[in-house]
Protein backbone atom coordinates (compact mmCIF):
# COMPACT_ATOMS: atom_id res chain seq x y z
CA UNK A 1 0.00 0.00 0.00
CA UNK A 2 1.26 3.29 -1.29
CA UNK A 3 1.14 6.69 1.61
CA UNK A 4 -1.39 7.99 -0.11
CA UNK A 5 -3.83 5.30 -1.11
CA UNK A 6 -5.83 2.62 0.74
CA UNK A 7 -5.52 -0.80 -0.47
CA UNK A 8 -8.63 -2.83 -0.06
CA UNK A 9 -8.57 -6.76 0.50
CA UNK A 10 -8.60 -9.57 -2.31
CA UNK A 11 -12.21 -10.95 -3.34
CA UNK A 12 -12.16 -13.85 -1.10
CA UNK A 13 -15.38 -16.03 -0.34
CA UNK A 14 -15.19 -15.07 3.30
CA UNK A 15 -14.77 -11.35 2.62
CA UNK A 16 -16.52 -9.56 5.23
CA UNK A 17 -19.73 -7.73 4.07
CA UNK A 18 -18.25 -4.23 4.69
CA UNK A 19 -15.40 -4.63 2.62
CA UNK A 20 -17.13 -6.45 0.15
CA UNK A 21 -19.08 -3.18 -0.33
CA UNK A 22 -16.20 -1.03 -0.88
CA UNK A 23 -14.31 -3.16 -3.32
CA UNK A 24 -17.67 -3.96 -5.15
CA UNK A 25 -17.91 -0.12 -5.29
CA UNK A 26 -14.33 0.58 -6.55
CA UNK A 27 -14.28 -2.41 -9.07
CA UNK A 28 -17.55 -3.08 -10.54
CA UNK A 29 -20.17 -1.13 -12.56
CA UNK A 30 -22.60 -0.27 -9.51
CA UNK A 31 -24.29 3.06 -11.15
CA UNK A 32 -27.71 2.92 -12.72
CA UNK A 33 -27.33 3.44 -16.48
CA UNK A 34 -30.80 3.41 -17.84
CA UNK A 35 -32.12 6.13 -15.46
CA UNK A 36 -30.25 9.59 -14.96
CA UNK A 37 -30.65 11.97 -11.67
CA UNK A 38 -33.15 14.60 -13.93
CA UNK A 39 -30.90 17.01 -12.89
CA UNK A 40 -29.91 17.22 -16.93
CA UNK A 41 -33.37 18.69 -17.78
CA UNK A 42 -32.47 21.87 -15.75
CA UNK A 43 -30.83 24.74 -16.49
CA UNK A 44 -29.98 27.77 -14.76
CA UNK A 45 -30.05 31.59 -16.30
CA UNK A 46 -27.21 32.76 -17.16
CA UNK A 47 -25.70 36.31 -15.92
CA UNK A 48 -22.92 38.01 -18.23
CA UNK A 49 -22.72 40.86 -16.06
CA UNK A 50 -22.97 39.60 -12.02
CA UNK A 51 -22.62 42.92 -10.53
CA UNK A 52 -20.65 40.90 -7.70
CA UNK A 53 -16.99 39.73 -6.94
CA UNK A 54 -16.33 36.11 -7.19
CA UNK A 55 -14.25 36.11 -4.07
CA UNK A 56 -16.72 37.66 -2.05
CA UNK A 57 -19.30 35.09 -2.21
CA UNK A 58 -20.10 33.39 0.62
CA UNK A 59 -20.80 29.17 0.49
CA UNK A 60 -20.86 29.02 4.58
CA UNK A 61 -24.04 27.93 6.12
CA UNK A 62 -25.00 26.67 9.84
CA UNK A 63 -27.14 23.42 10.27
CA UNK A 64 -27.80 21.62 14.24
CA UNK A 65 -25.29 24.59 15.73
CA UNK A 66 -22.34 23.57 13.37
CA UNK A 67 -20.77 26.31 10.61
CA UNK A 68 -20.05 24.65 7.39
CA UNK A 69 -17.96 25.85 4.63
CA UNK A 70 -20.31 25.20 2.62
CA UNK A 71 -23.55 23.02 1.83
CA UNK A 72 -21.37 19.69 1.29
CA UNK A 73 -21.73 16.42 3.45
CA UNK A 74 -19.16 13.59 2.24
CA UNK A 75 -22.04 10.84 2.46
CA UNK A 76 -22.33 7.80 4.23
CA UNK A 77 -20.27 4.89 3.08
CA UNK A 78 -19.04 2.59 5.80
CA UNK A 79 -17.24 0.93 8.49
CA UNK A 80 -16.47 -1.80 10.87
CA UNK A 81 -12.86 -3.15 9.36
CA UNK A 82 -9.68 -1.97 9.34
CA UNK A 83 -9.90 -1.09 5.79
CA UNK A 84 -13.47 0.81 6.12
CA UNK A 85 -11.52 2.46 9.20
CA UNK A 86 -9.06 3.72 7.34
CA UNK A 87 -11.56 4.94 4.42
CA UNK A 88 -13.58 6.83 7.57
CA UNK A 89 -10.34 8.86 8.86
CA UNK A 90 -9.58 10.03 5.37
CA UNK A 91 -12.62 11.39 4.46
CA UNK A 92 -12.82 13.02 8.46
CA UNK A 93 -9.61 14.49 7.94
CA UNK A 94 -10.29 15.96 4.48
CA UNK A 95 -13.71 17.14 5.60
CA UNK A 96 -12.10 18.62 8.97
CA UNK A 97 -9.97 20.53 6.44
CA UNK A 98 -12.55 21.49 4.17
CA UNK A 99 -15.01 22.51 6.80
CA UNK A 100 -17.68 20.26 4.90
CA UNK A 101 -20.02 17.85 6.86
CA UNK A 102 -19.50 13.49 6.95
CA UNK A 103 -21.89 10.89 7.64
CA UNK A 104 -21.02 7.30 8.55
CA UNK A 105 -22.09 4.12 6.83
CA UNK A 106 -24.56 2.30 8.88
CA UNK A 107 -23.27 1.53 12.67
CA UNK A 108 -25.28 -1.97 13.37
CA UNK A 109 -22.06 -3.88 13.22
CA UNK A 110 -21.11 -1.86 16.60
CA UNK A 111 -23.59 -3.30 18.23
CA UNK A 112 -22.53 -6.97 17.08
CA UNK A 113 -19.07 -6.43 17.33
CA UNK A 114 -18.05 -3.65 19.74
CA UNK A 115 -14.21 -4.03 19.13
CA UNK A 116 -14.89 -2.47 15.54
CA UNK A 117 -15.96 0.86 17.38
CA UNK A 118 -12.95 2.53 16.77
CA UNK A 119 -13.39 2.02 13.00
CA UNK A 120 -16.33 4.44 12.82
CA UNK A 121 -13.90 6.90 15.44
CA UNK A 122 -13.22 10.13 13.58
CA UNK A 123 -13.77 12.54 16.30
CA UNK A 124 -9.92 12.54 17.18
CA UNK A 125 -8.91 13.73 13.42
CA UNK A 126 -12.17 15.97 13.08
CA UNK A 127 -13.67 17.22 16.00
CA UNK A 128 -15.51 20.05 14.54
CA UNK A 129 -17.28 18.78 11.95
CA UNK A 130 -20.91 18.05 11.49
CA UNK A 131 -21.40 14.17 12.22
CA UNK A 132 -23.94 12.48 11.05
CA UNK A 133 -24.04 8.90 12.77
CA UNK A 134 -26.12 5.84 11.24
CA UNK A 135 -28.36 2.09 11.19
CA UNK A 136 -31.08 1.22 9.26
CA UNK A 137 -34.34 1.87 10.19
CA UNK A 138 -35.43 -1.52 10.15
CA UNK A 139 -33.32 -3.22 12.88
CA UNK A 140 -35.81 -1.60 15.24
CA UNK A 141 -37.64 -5.10 14.21
CA UNK A 142 -34.55 -6.90 14.95
CA UNK A 143 -33.61 -5.78 18.58
CA UNK A 144 -32.34 -2.37 18.37
CA UNK A 145 -33.92 0.37 20.99
CA UNK A 146 -33.28 3.19 22.16
CA UNK A 147 -30.79 2.15 24.63
CA UNK A 148 -28.67 0.54 21.18
CA UNK A 149 -29.10 4.00 19.15
CA UNK A 150 -28.15 5.89 21.97
CA UNK A 151 -25.21 3.80 22.55
CA UNK A 152 -24.35 4.34 18.70
CA UNK A 153 -24.79 8.18 19.21
CA UNK A 154 -22.52 8.42 22.23
CA UNK A 155 -19.77 6.01 20.31
CA UNK A 156 -18.84 8.43 17.72
CA UNK A 157 -19.93 11.78 19.71
CA UNK A 158 -22.13 12.28 16.22
CA UNK A 159 -24.13 15.51 15.74
CA UNK A 160 -26.98 13.99 14.09
CA UNK A 161 -28.00 10.04 13.55
CA UNK A 162 -29.99 8.80 10.94
CA UNK A 163 -32.19 6.31 9.96
CA UNK A 164 -31.64 4.68 6.81
CA UNK A 165 -34.59 2.90 4.40
CA UNK A 166 -33.26 0.18 2.50
CA UNK A 167 -36.26 -1.95 1.54
CA UNK A 168 -35.30 -3.17 -1.84
CA UNK A 169 -31.22 -3.42 -0.34
CA UNK A 170 -32.38 -5.37 2.12
CA UNK A 171 -34.63 -7.97 -0.52
CA UNK A 172 -31.88 -8.47 -2.76
CA UNK A 173 -28.92 -8.99 0.27
CA UNK A 174 -28.09 -12.51 0.88
CA UNK A 175 -28.55 -12.01 4.57
CA UNK A 176 -31.34 -8.95 4.22
CA UNK A 177 -33.56 -8.29 7.10
CA UNK A 178 -36.75 -7.86 5.74
CA UNK A 179 -39.26 -7.27 8.02
CA UNK A 180 -40.69 -3.30 7.53
CA UNK A 181 -43.59 -4.03 9.24
CA UNK A 182 -45.24 -1.64 11.87
CA UNK A 183 -42.25 0.77 11.75
CA UNK A 184 -43.93 3.96 11.46
CA UNK A 185 -45.36 3.00 15.13
CA UNK A 186 -41.77 2.48 16.41
CA UNK A 187 -40.35 5.67 15.25
CA UNK A 188 -42.86 7.39 16.40
CA UNK A 189 -42.17 6.84 19.39
CA UNK A 190 -38.40 6.38 19.56
CA UNK A 191 -37.42 9.55 17.60
CA UNK A 192 -38.72 12.13 19.88
CA UNK A 193 -36.52 10.82 22.36
CA UNK A 194 -33.10 10.54 20.64
CA UNK A 195 -30.71 12.76 22.33
CA UNK A 196 -29.79 14.56 18.80
CA UNK A 197 -31.79 15.16 15.75
CA UNK A 198 -32.83 12.61 13.72
CA UNK A 199 -32.60 12.12 9.85
CA UNK A 200 -34.40 9.55 7.57
CA UNK A 201 -32.65 8.87 4.77
CA UNK A 202 -32.94 6.59 1.76
CA UNK A 203 -29.71 4.29 0.59
CA UNK A 204 -30.01 5.23 -3.44
CA UNK A 205 -33.71 4.17 -4.56
CA UNK A 206 -34.99 7.44 -3.44
CA UNK A 207 -38.16 9.18 -0.82
CA UNK A 208 -41.10 9.24 -3.24
CA UNK A 209 -43.87 11.63 -2.10
CA UNK A 210 -45.81 8.30 -0.65
CA UNK A 211 -43.15 7.92 1.46
CA UNK A 212 -42.39 11.69 2.72
CA UNK A 213 -46.34 12.17 3.51
CA UNK A 214 -46.16 8.53 5.50
CA UNK A 215 -43.43 9.97 7.80
CA UNK A 216 -44.83 13.14 8.13
CA UNK A 217 -46.50 12.51 11.83
CA UNK A 218 -42.90 11.69 12.93
CA UNK A 219 -41.36 14.20 15.04
CA UNK A 220 -37.69 13.76 12.87
CA UNK A 221 -35.37 17.05 12.13
CA UNK A 222 -34.44 16.21 8.41
CA UNK A 223 -34.33 13.89 4.93
CA UNK A 224 -31.81 13.09 2.76
CA UNK A 225 -33.23 11.96 -0.65
CA UNK A 226 -30.71 9.01 -2.08
CA UNK A 227 -32.20 9.51 -5.46
CA UNK A 228 -31.69 7.37 -8.38
CA UNK A 229 -29.39 8.22 -10.69
CA UNK A 230 -25.81 7.46 -8.76
CA UNK A 231 -25.18 3.84 -6.91
CA UNK A 232 -27.87 1.35 -7.21
CA UNK A 233 -27.53 -0.86 -4.18
CA UNK A 234 -29.40 -3.58 -5.68
CA UNK A 235 -26.93 -4.03 -8.42
CA UNK A 236 -24.26 -4.06 -5.46
CA UNK A 237 -26.07 -6.86 -3.65
CA UNK A 238 -26.39 -9.15 -6.40
CA UNK A 239 -22.54 -10.07 -6.77
CA UNK A 240 -22.67 -10.76 -3.12
CA UNK A 241 -25.42 -13.40 -3.56
CA UNK A 242 -25.15 -17.01 -4.67
CA UNK A 243 -29.15 -16.90 -5.18
CA UNK A 244 -29.57 -17.00 -9.39
CA UNK A 245 -32.91 -15.52 -8.43
CA UNK A 246 -31.78 -12.69 -6.01
CA UNK A 247 -29.37 -11.67 -8.63
CA UNK A 248 -31.92 -11.57 -11.53
CA UNK A 249 -34.27 -9.45 -9.24
CA UNK A 250 -31.44 -7.00 -8.17
CA UNK A 251 -30.27 -6.94 -11.90
CA UNK A 252 -33.98 -6.47 -12.76
CA UNK A 253 -34.76 -3.65 -10.43
CA UNK A 254 -31.44 -1.84 -10.49
CA UNK A 255 -33.18 1.36 -11.77
CA UNK A 256 -35.81 1.46 -9.35
CA UNK A 257 -36.83 4.31 -7.73
CA UNK A 258 -37.21 8.03 -7.63
CA UNK A 259 -34.68 9.92 -9.37
CA UNK A 260 -32.78 12.65 -7.43
CA UNK A 261 -33.88 15.50 -8.72
CA UNK A 262 -37.60 14.34 -8.51
CA UNK A 263 -37.12 13.49 -4.73
CA UNK A 264 -35.69 16.73 -4.30
CA UNK A 265 -38.73 18.17 -5.24
CA UNK A 266 -41.27 16.11 -3.55
CA UNK A 267 -39.42 16.41 -0.22
CA UNK A 268 -39.43 20.64 -0.53
CA UNK A 269 -43.23 20.12 -1.95
CA UNK A 270 -44.04 18.04 1.38
CA UNK A 271 -42.06 19.81 3.67
CA UNK A 272 -40.57 23.66 2.52
CA UNK A 273 -38.37 24.83 5.18
CA UNK A 274 -40.17 22.78 7.82
CA UNK A 275 -37.29 19.89 7.97
CA UNK A 276 -33.84 20.11 6.98
CA UNK A 277 -33.73 18.55 3.63
CA UNK A 278 -30.08 17.03 2.15
CA UNK A 279 -30.01 15.96 -1.60
CA UNK A 280 -27.62 12.88 -2.35
CA UNK A 281 -28.25 10.43 -5.33
CA UNK A 282 -25.68 10.64 -7.89
CA UNK A 283 -24.29 14.09 -7.23
CA UNK A 284 -21.15 14.13 -8.93
CA UNK A 285 -20.55 17.79 -9.84
CA UNK A 286 -20.89 21.16 -8.29
CA UNK A 287 -23.07 21.94 -10.87
CA UNK A 288 -25.73 19.50 -9.51
CA UNK A 289 -25.06 20.68 -6.08
CA UNK A 290 -25.98 24.00 -7.27
CA UNK A 291 -29.02 23.01 -9.01
CA UNK A 292 -30.01 21.06 -5.54
CA UNK A 293 -29.14 24.08 -3.85
CA UNK A 294 -31.68 26.33 -6.07
CA UNK A 295 -34.25 23.80 -5.72
CA UNK A 296 -34.38 23.94 -1.82
CA UNK A 297 -31.80 21.38 -0.54
CA UNK A 298 -29.80 22.61 2.60
CA UNK A 299 -26.98 20.01 2.63
CA UNK A 300 -25.88 18.09 -0.49
CA UNK A 301 -23.94 14.65 -0.32
CA UNK A 302 -22.12 12.54 -2.19
CA UNK A 303 -20.31 9.27 -1.71
CA UNK A 304 -18.91 7.49 -4.72
CA UNK A 305 -16.32 10.21 -6.04
CA UNK A 306 -14.89 10.45 -2.50
CA UNK A 307 -14.62 6.76 -1.93
CA UNK A 308 -12.63 6.85 -5.45
CA UNK A 309 -10.64 9.99 -4.46
CA UNK A 310 -9.58 7.88 -1.30
CA UNK A 311 -8.65 4.82 -2.57
CA UNK A 312 -6.73 6.25 -5.38
CA UNK A 313 -4.85 9.19 -3.93
CA UNK A 314 -5.35 9.27 -0.15
CA UNK A 315 -6.52 12.27 2.23
CA UNK A 316 -4.82 14.88 -0.64
CA UNK A 317 -7.12 13.41 -3.29
CA UNK A 318 -10.11 13.67 -1.12
CA UNK A 319 -9.16 17.31 -0.34
CA UNK A 320 -8.57 17.97 -3.83
CA UNK A 321 -12.14 16.66 -5.37
CA UNK A 322 -13.77 18.46 -2.06
CA UNK A 323 -12.12 22.05 -3.29
CA UNK A 324 -13.40 20.97 -6.93
CA UNK A 325 -16.89 20.85 -5.74
CA UNK A 326 -17.22 23.79 -3.76
CA UNK A 327 -14.67 26.07 -6.37
CA UNK A 328 -17.36 24.70 -8.92
CA UNK A 329 -20.30 25.67 -6.98
CA UNK A 330 -18.45 29.06 -6.20
CA UNK A 331 -18.21 29.72 -9.77
CA UNK A 332 -22.12 28.84 -10.44
CA UNK A 333 -23.08 31.87 -8.09
CA UNK A 334 -20.62 34.01 -9.90
CA UNK A 335 -22.15 33.13 -13.18
CA UNK A 336 -25.82 33.38 -11.56
CA UNK A 337 -25.23 36.34 -9.84
CA UNK A 338 -26.02 34.99 -6.52
CA UNK A 339 -23.65 36.66 -3.33
CA UNK A 340 -24.69 33.73 -1.25
CA UNK A 341 -26.74 30.81 -1.26
CA UNK A 342 -29.80 32.94 0.00
CA UNK A 343 -29.35 34.23 -3.46
CA UNK A 344 -28.62 31.25 -5.15
CA UNK A 345 -31.91 29.61 -3.77
CA UNK A 346 -34.01 32.69 -5.61
CA UNK A 347 -32.42 31.79 -9.03
CA UNK A 348 -35.17 30.11 -11.16
CA UNK A 349 -34.16 27.03 -13.04
CA UNK A 350 -35.31 26.34 -16.55
CA UNK A 351 -36.60 23.05 -17.86
CA UNK A 352 -34.67 22.06 -21.19
CA UNK A 353 -35.49 19.11 -22.90
CA UNK A 354 -33.37 17.20 -25.45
Amino acid sequence: MTKNKSAGPSPISSEDRKDAHLRICLEEPIERLGVTTGFEHLRFEHDALPEIARDDIDLSTTLFGKRLAAPIMIGAMTGGTPWAGEINRILARAAQECGVAMALGSQRKMLEAPKVAETFAVRDVAPDILLMGNVGAVQLNYGVGLSEVERLIGGVGCDMFAFHLNALQEAIQPEGDTDFSGLIGKLEELVPQVSVPVIFKEVGSGLSRKTLKKIAGIQFAGLETAGVGGTSWSKIETYRTDSWIQQMTGRRLGDWGVPTAASLKAAVDVYGSDRVIICSGGIRTGLQMAKAVAMGAHLVASALPFLKAAHDGGYEAVVMTIRQFIDELRTVCFVTGSKDLKALRAQTLLEVTG
